[in-house]
């Protein structure tokens, strides 16, 4: 299979979750547009999805959930093992991030938060050893970590990415407000204040009646 486009995966990720709890609720079987609602999406972009991944449904009784589940898993998951995660910068956003992921289901393992704050290294956060950010290129070896979570100041955003990508990170989520440039590594940036801003655009109550 080629490579699949990022928004697509995005999407197969949400289709797992969504699906999962419906499997949970007792439903084996759901519709394209049954998916889509769920979603707000539309059932030709779910349809157009699940063909580029090689699964088809029947008229009838429409896509079976867990043999879909158990694809989207082998597409995007790693085949031979849990894919490895570290936190870099365990302050408020990385904690709350360390949390919900340990109560995620999923099949990532967060095997080690950094940070700089004697205080803070040695501690363990959620079950997770927080260890040295000067140690980092050594854990990250020793436990085979291929992913980052960059939650550290902004000031520090650049300098510890390419810590990171030197350290053999090969995927690095940024949750700062830095937009960086980095190559040997794939990079997915999370901007909370465009976010917030988009959403209170559209809530204010002018446009929210439009979108009524």
């Amino acid at each position: 299979m080629k490579l699949l486009p990022e928004r697509t995966v995005e999407r197969l990720s949400k289709y797992r979750r969504v699906l999962q709890r419906e499997l949970d609720n007792g439903v084996d079987h759901i519709y394209s547009h049954e998916l889509a609602k769920l979603l707000h999406i539309t059932p030709v972009q779910v349809r157009r999805d699940i063909m580029l991944i090689g699964h088809t449904g029947t008229l009838r009784k429409g896509y079976g959930i867990e043999n879909l589940i158990t694809l989207i898993g082998e597409i995007i998951d790693c085949n031979s093992t849990s894919q490895k995660v570290a936190i870099i910068g365990i302050g408020n956003l990385g904690q709350a991030l360390l949390d919900y992921l340990n109560s995620s289901q999923t099949k990532l393992q967060l095997n080690a938060v950094f940070d700089n704050n004697p205080e803070k290294i040695g501690n363990s956060y959620s079950g997770t050893l927080c260890y040295n950010i000067d140690s980092l290129k050594k854990i990250v070896e020793r436990e085979g970590i291929t992913i980052g979570i960059l939650t550290v100041p902004p000031q520090y955003a650049k300098e510890i990415s390419i810590m990171m990508v030197d350290a053999g990170i090969l995927g690095i989520i940024n949750y700062t407000p830095v937009s960086l440039k980095l190559e040997g590594a794939f990079l997915e940036e999370y901007d909370v204040i465009t976010s917030l801003e988009k959403v209170a655009y559209f809530a204010k109550p002018r446009n929210a009646k439009m979108l009524s």
